[in-house]
């Protein structure tokens, strides 16, 4: 446990994890081993597939099948964390994925690695909404903002190290790279078992005066709440934009419209990734002070123009720059939606609720890159990525007419 305990005491003194409850600290180091394995095996998926002598389709649809499964099997996580708790299905999770990938690694077919990655996903719907409904439960109000940047800055840092580990480890064996992300996910797992504390239920749960009514703990009532109808749609334009259209769709316009070298893909990529990182912060921190709203609005409203910028400036300059403005949008759109599911919650127990936030971005990840796809073939890149305009306006929409959820004593 020494290399575990090391990785802890170096996260916890981070400036992102200030002043926040020790659990967040264990939860972003959980994210970090889940997102830098993935960064190394998600290369290698593809491949190894077309490795069975598969056509391209059926190679995709390992990838899809993951997909399909975090989203089929998001409420009945949802349920499994208000039965039995998070730190339990979050470790369960975990693990589930860790063998899962395993036996993938060593898998003799195509139906086998296809059915052992919907198992995964399966797995990985359990630690997402787990370890986000125990993020939300026990930070206080006044923190939210920061404790979801903090998480997200975990995925982020693994993200970008993933890669640059998956290019030695693939170079070794396509199915090595399974067995590492196996490893970090067991990692991830012992985090869990070992680092997040049992606490009785209710201690747990944060204790606030919210203007939000504490009985919002069913799907069906939250989603009357203005408020969370507004984090569904930005989470929506998470999934359909940044998930979706910028991975399936921006490495095509890239290398076919803007005739360039696919490394120029990659300084787009990174781009946003450092602009997400520098904004991070303060993008938390906004979120707690001047409220969600704002942070919202200005979230969903800069995603919007950095599309504006790719589709008005067709060069390799505008690019990079519509990336590097995606980045600061991505920073807002990752710390405010999540404060607004803390306060419809009351800092509550709330699978379902939580489970349905994130099927809104797996929904936009699986539908983007179909309708995007459809619309470069039929009519070009243009109306494809005005279609995450599209998008992005009605999240900016539903974003204006909220209310504000962030209690008016919190900063006195």
């Amino acid at each position: 446990m020494t290399l575990l305990q090391t990785l802890g005491r170096k996260i916890r003194h981070n400036p992102w994890l200030r002043g926040l409850p020790n659990e967040v600290a264990v939860l972003s180091l959980i994210a970090f081993f889940v997102a830098i394995g993935f960064g190394i095996v998600a290369p290698a998926i593809p491949v190894f597939a077309r490795s069975f002598g598969v056509s391209a389709l059926a190679a995709s649809s390992v990838v899809s099948v993951f997909a399909l499964m975090r989203f089929a099997s998001a409420p009945l996580a949802g349920f499994w964390v208000n039965r039995f708790g998070e730190r339990i299905i979050l470790t369960v999770g975990l693990l589930l994925v860790s063998v899962s990938s395993f036996f993938a690694g060593l898998a003799d077919n195509f139906n086998n690695l296809i059915i052992l990655r919907g198992i995964g996903g399966l797995g990985s719907t359990m630690f997402t909404v787990s370890a986000f409904s125990l993020l939300l439960r026990i930070v206080a109000p006044e923190k939210r903002g920061r404790a979801a940047a903090a998480f997200q800055g975990g995925f982020l840092v693994g993200g970008l190290a993933g890669p640059a580990v998956g290019g030695i480890v693939i170079a070794i064996s396509l199915r090595a790279p399974f067995f590492v992300y196996s490893f970090t996910l067991l990692l991830a797992a012992a985090s869990s078992a070992f680092f997040l504390k049992s606490h009785d239920k209710e201690n747990m749960e944060v204790k606030e005066r919210s203007k939000v009514s504490a009985s919002l703990l069913a799907f069906t009532t939250a989603l009357k709440n203005r408020a969370y109808t507004a984090a569904l749609s930005v989470n929506l334009a998470t999934g359909f934009v940044s998930f979706g259209i910028r991975s399936s769709i921006i490495p095509l316009f890239v290398v076919e419209q803007l005739k360039s070298s696919p490394s120029l893909i990659m300084f787009g990529f990174l781009a946003t990734s450092i602009t997400q990182a520098i904004f991070l912060s303060y993008a938390g921190k906004s979120t707690d002070i001047k409220g969600r709203r704002p942070s919202m609005i200005w979230g969903t409203f800069i995603l919007f123009i950095s599309i504006i910028v790719l589709v008005a400036f067709e060069t390799p300059l505008g690019y990079l720059i519509s990336m590097a403005i995606a980045g600061v949008g991505a920073a807002f759109m990752g710390a405010a939606p999540a404060a607004v599911i803390g306060d419809v919650t009351g800092g509550k127990k709330s699978g379902p609720v939580v489970a349905a936030f994130q099927m809104t971005s797996d929904f936009g990840s699986i539908v983007g890159p179909i309708v995007a796809g459809a619309l470069v073939d039929s009519l070009g890149f243009g109306w494809a990525f005005m279609t995450g305009a599209a998008v992005s306006l009605v999240a900016i929409f539903f974003s204006v007419i909220m209310p504000e959820t962030k209690p008016k004593d919190i900063n006195k």
